[in-house]
């Protein structure tokens, strides 16, 4: 099977371990064991309950307490809509191979992850991008996406919190995009990875899953909850989804670490000090970067209304993979390229990293730009 090359994921593996400051991270500043265990009310010594856990394999589909948990970050979800996966990287390879087959039409945004529009064209699928525009704050646009969604659409593939935009798709939105693919026939899976990052309100927004009937949400507890480490991610929807995503998922998971569905459980029954701790740093951050972008000429933005990314457009003659190396030997300083999100003329930043290296990595870039010539 041909698949496209993972623009994203080469760039961080070829670069991340090489660089003095990460502002290419894409998660909220990672929590340790020692910090989760105090945002939890716990102690130290509560790890004893982990001494008789024999390192077996787990339930199939993740711990009762676990879907339990995940379940309650929905409205309409209960824990047999929910499956426990290998991160949301995992969640969403399972979801397209479940759904889709050659021929089948597809409607992915772009930009967005990678899986969302390489993994259907591996499948042979038909696939049609609906390109965000910076002129629209990155939202897509609706007519658009009913004359791509034409009768008989398999799957529209959607990013909400989105990456890199950090554009956000309030409810009316998305109740919008519920009834073009209910009148397409269409599955909706919307990545939701960054949901619970949202600047205003409760953070947490509206989830397809409880929107609708054939929407399915995938998450993780990667990037709001400061917890990659666990690799521990999972897919809420319909009863019928979840059995045809059990098929393929027996082929390649088996089931998910004991001590990762432990230290999940244990955040989500906890989530509020942990979400707040997320937005704190999120907003602070945010701020930051913002009065940084005001004194520099060179660069532009959509400012970003929840996740933890920006895109930033550039006004140099000279290519954003190229513009990113250079940067990156002579600062240290690591973004990601545009172009390999489909977005040349950008660079997507991320500022849910530590505060202090945010700061220090923008004086470096402000001194790099001001001696960049014209």
């Amino acid at each position: 099977m041909h698949i496209e090359p993972f623009g994203v994921e080469i760039w961080m593996n070829e670069w991340e371990t090489r660089c003095e400051l990460n502002l290419a991270e894409t998660c909220v500043e990672s929590l340790s064991i020692a910090e989760l265990l105090e945002l939890s009310g716990k102690r130290f010594e509560d790890l004893t309950d982990l001494l008789p856990m024999k390192m077996t394999y787990g339930p199939i589909t993740g711990s009762e307490r676990l879907r339990e948990a995940i379940a309650s970050l929905y409205q309409q979800q209960k824990p047999e809509n929910i499956m426990v996966t290998h991160g949301t990287i995992g969640a969403n390879a399972l979801v397209h191979k479940a759904l889709l087959s050659r021929g089948d039409r597809v409607v992915s945004v772009v930009p967005t992850y990678q899986q969302h529009y390489s993994i259907p064209a591996s499948i042979g699928a038909d696939v049609h991008p609906l390109q965000l525009q910076e002129d629209n704050n990155f939202q897509p646009d609706l007519n658009q996406l009913r004359e791509l969604a034409a009768r008989g659409t398999r799957l529209i593939a959607i990013n909400n919190p989105n990456n890199p935009t950090g554009a956000l798709m309030n409810l009316p939105m998305l109740e919008e995009i519920a009834e073009i693919a209910r009148q397409a026939g269409a599955w909706i899976l919307c990545d939701e990875v960054y949901r619970g990052t949202d600047q205003h309100g409760s953070g947490m927004t509206a989830s397809i899953a409880d929107i609708y009937e054939r929407g399915i949400s995938t998450a993780s507890m990667s990037k709001a909850f400061s917890l990659a480490g666990l690799r521990l991610g999972w897919i809420a929807g319909s009863e019928e989804l979840l059995e045809a995503v059990s098929i393929h998922r027996d082929y390649d998971t088996i089931s998910v670490g004991l001590i990762d569905d432990y230290f999940a459980s244990l955040a989500l029954e906890n989530r509020a000090p942990i979400l707040a701790r997320s937005r704190a740093i999120l907003s602070k951050n945010l701020s930051l970067l913002e009065a940084w972008i005001n004194t520099e000429p060179r660069i532009s933005w959509v400012v970003p209304q929840s996740g933890t990314t920006a895109l930033l457009r550039y006004d140099l003659p000279v290519s954003s993979r190229d513009l990113c190396i250079d940067l990156l030997r002579k600062t240290g300083v690591m973004f990601t390229p545009g172009s390999v999100m489909q977005m040349e003329g950008y660079l997507r930043i991320g500022y849910g990293n530590n505060t202090e290296i945010l700061k220090e990595g923008l004086s470096r870039v402000s001194d790099f730009l001001s001696r960049y010539p014209s």
